[in-house]
């Protein structure tokens, strides 16, 4: 998207007062404040990828600084809401497991094929640590090369990938 969106300022309605925020010819992001400051190469990063995905979204400077922090993304209007979300799909990338079809061994490391919700998918686990419980059924798989799998709910895996994941649990 290459038009300016405007948004209103996440903080406090005195204060409160519209921004810019657009993709230079480049594809960075870029903020226009109130003030007339301008911000080129912004990184969207989440407080809570995973628990509140939603909420608590910073645009980090190229300097590493925040340079505005977003509540939530219902606070942008679609517009800016959009240019966020694909910098972040841009940034992230964390398939989802929606089903695995075999593991080669019952220790590790082990070999996986898994169908996640980016496509089929192979991953090592090189380590039983490298699943990781985010709650009851929400769990946090790293593959050896660093990629990160969730599965957010393991009683809707079917039967059978169900029981492939169950020995490492």
């Amino acid at each position: 998207m290459t038009a300016a969106a405007s948004l209103a300022h996440p903080t406090p309605p005195a204060q409160s007062a519209p921004i810019t925020l657009h993709r230079n010819p480049h594809g960075q992001l870029c903020l226009t404040l109130p003030d007339g400051s301008r911000h080129v190469g912004l990184i969207p990063v989440r407080a809570f990828p995973i628990h509140a995905p939603q909420e608590g979204i910073s645009l980090v400077g190229q300097d590493g600084r925040e340079v505005l922090w977003i509540a939530h993304l219902d606070d942008l209007n679609a517009p800016a809401r959009e240019l966020v979300e694909e910098a972040l799909a841009q940034r992230e990338f964390v398939p989802v497991i929606e089903r695995i079809d075999a593991v080669d061994s019952i220790s590790v490391p082990s070999r996986w094929q898994v169908v996640t919700d980016r496509g089929a998918s192979t991953l090592v686990l090189k380590a039983e640590e490298d699943i990781r419980r985010l709650g009851p059924q929400h769990l946090l798989i790293t593959s050896r090369e660093g990629v990160q799998y969730r599965i957010p709910d393991l009683g809707r895996l079917d039967r059978a990938s169900f029981k492939r994941i169950e020995r490492f649990l």
